[in-house]
């Protein structure tokens, strides 16, 4: 075991899974069997797991998803939904991420659109990725306070950073002049640069009305719908499977 000085300066260095490392293979047999470069190895590779599962765990915090525990892996594939597999798959891999590709989750209360949002988050997060969840009233009203108190383009080019913004609920009440021109502001900052999710209990074809504006509609839609990934979800099953529901 190393002495308390050296331990105390891992510990300024912020080495905590090098240390951690290092009081476990103290109480460990097996590792007095293993040579000097065989050790540093394996000090150095719990140092790197160790910054890569604090990196997420903060990146999970900062994105507020409103179902924290929802992931890919326990997505339910029994429940009839028109969920595909293979493009929920590619999804994960996130090179609609990478790529700065929108994606429009639409369907019917309870149908799961949340919860795959939010699965979506966890994993763009364990990927690296800066993630916020967001409902789209409470976006909208943020703005607007935003534009009160002077901090309107400061909120912009933060949630511009972004590189998943996922906005919750979208046209579920209706929509007003000031929302629609925040809308378009927020969306074309982040065209091309960055990912948005938006979820919809109306079709997308419905959101052209829905917005009421036919100029401000066209340029929201343009930046929005065309080029994304859309997914419509028929399911009135839960989406989370049961069997991960028992575990937690």
């Amino acid at each position: 075991m190393l002495n308390e000085h050296t331990l105390d300066q891992l510990r300024s260095l912020r080495l905590d899974g090098m240390l951690r490392a290092i009081e476990e293979q103290a109480t460990s047999a097996s590792a007095d069997e293993l040579g000097f470069d065989d050790r540093l190895t394996l000090l150095v590779q719990r140092e790197v797991a160790w910054r890569d599962d604090r990196r997420v765990a903060r990146l999970l915090k900062a994105a507020k998803l409103k179902v924290a525990g929802a992931c890919i892996e326990d997505i339910n594939w029994r429940a009839s939904r028109g969920l595909d597999r293979g493009v929920i798959t590619a999804l994960a891999g996130g090179d609609w991420l990478r790529r700065a590709r929108n994606l429009l989750l639409t369907g019917a209360t309870g149908s799961g659109k949340t919860w795959l949002a939010c699965a979506l988050g966890t994993q763009a997060a364990r990927g690296g990725f800066s993630v916020l969840y967001v409902r789209a009233a409470r976006l909208f009203d943020e703005l607007q306070v935003a534009h009160g108190d002077g901090s309107f383009a400061r909120r912009l080019a933060q949630l511009a950073r972004l590189d998943l913004l996922v906005i919750d609920d979208f046209a579920i009440s209706p929509i007003g002049a000031a929302e629609r021109n925040d809308l378009l502001e927020l969306l074309d900052d982040r065209i091309g640069t960055r990912s948005t999710l938006i979820t919809s209990q109306l079709p997308v074809k419905a959101w052209h009305t829905y917005l009421n504006d036919p100029t401000l509609a066209d340029a929201i839609l343009d930046r929005v719908v065309h080029s994304s990934h859309k997914i419509d979800l028929k399911a009135t099953k839960s989406l989370r499977d049961p069997d991960a529901q028992q575990a937690s």
